[in-house]
């Protein structure tokens, strides 16, 4: 039973259509013997087929996901929050070994991984660099509050980066309904948007339709991911100065406002313990491992806002 609920919630958006198509012709062919009697009325029973359409759609999508009917508990969940060079992929490492120790754990990055992908295009021979350049420009652009996001085509690429980001976090629910405890870099939050696993599409101004539709569309989206509580925040604290010298190829100015917003991120009223990353590692770690092991002891009931 709890292998077959992670497999349906992960494929919840195929469920959904597949529950929708069905409620249409359902009720389309319940009023199939009307058609002979008052072919007339055929428009209006394709009406009521699409309407049907509709209501079991959004029937299916709010038991997939906004409910927690008809699947199992979740396993604990610690996740790692921090600016980069706060030395969270370290510590969640550390931690998995750690836990592996009596528990059954996994880790799971929660991030968008775009660095890794500005990168490989900035490798990329004769045009690389240039085409990293012009990237990072209108992605900044399109974080900036107060700015104009530059077009379709960027606002489709910061969407689909989202929609793995999505995928990340429907595997990462998958592996806690199957009883597996999950320990994240990362995790989704809408309070910061723009950046620091915000929605990518609220900081920046949408021009037109499309644009607005996808900025709507990612909002929901993030705030589906933000509605599920952790039962423990790790948050690393550090100084811009260590966290550039710690990752002396990010972007400085990015770092220091990543530091200014990580004491305002809230991850929807769960608990949260505050770590100095400027101590000792082998103090960070014992702490954080000893948070961890209370959550895993003492799990809190399952909190799920309403997204």
């Amino acid at each position: 039973m709890r292998r077959w609920a992670s497999w349906l919630r992960g494929r919840a958006d195929l469920v959904t259509w597949c529950v929708a198509i069905a409620c249409a012709v359902v009720a389309f062919v319940l009023n199939l013997p009307l058609h002979v009697m008052a072919p007339h009325r055929l428009a209006e029973d394709g009406g009521l087929a699409l309407l049907a359409f509709s209501a079991g759609g959004r029937i299916a999508y709010r038991i997939m996901h906004d409910t927690d009917a008809f699947v199992p508990p979740f396993a604990p969940l610690v996740a790692i929050v921090g600016s980069d060079g706060s030395g969270k992929s370290t510590l969640a490492a550390d931690m998995l070994l750690q836990l592996n120790r009596d528990h059954h754990a996994e880790v799971c990055y929660l991030g968008l991984g775009s660095g890794d992908i500005g990168n490989w295009i900035k490798g990329l021979p004769i045009i690389g660099p240039s085409l990293e350049r012009a990237l990072a420009s209108k992605a900044q652009q399109t974080r900036t509050k107060g700015e104009h996001i530059p077009g379709v085509v960027t606002a489709s690429v910061v969407f689909a980066l989202s929609l793995m980001r999505r995928r990340r976090f429907r595997r990462m629910l998958a592996l806690r309904h199957a009883g597996v405890i999950v320990v994240t870099d990362r995790y989704p939050q809408v309070e910061v948007p723009g950046f620091f696993d915000g929605p990518g599409l609220s900081a920046a101004r949408a021009s037109g339709r499309v644009v607005g539709w996808l900025a709507a569309r990612e909002r929901r989206m993030y705030e589906w991911m933000a509605s599920y509580q952790p039962d423990v925040v790790i948050r690393l604290n550090v100084d811009a100065a260590t966290a550039f010298s710690r990752k002396p190829d990010h972007n400085l100015a990015l770092l220091r406002a990543k530091v200014a917003a990580t004491p305002l991120l809230r991850f929807n009223g769960a608990k949260i313990v505050d770590l100095d990353s400027r101590r000792p590692y082998a103090e960070v770690r014992a702490r954080a491992i000893a948070v961890a092991l209370q959550a895993i002891d003492h799990p809190r009931p399952l909190l799920k806002s309403a997204a």
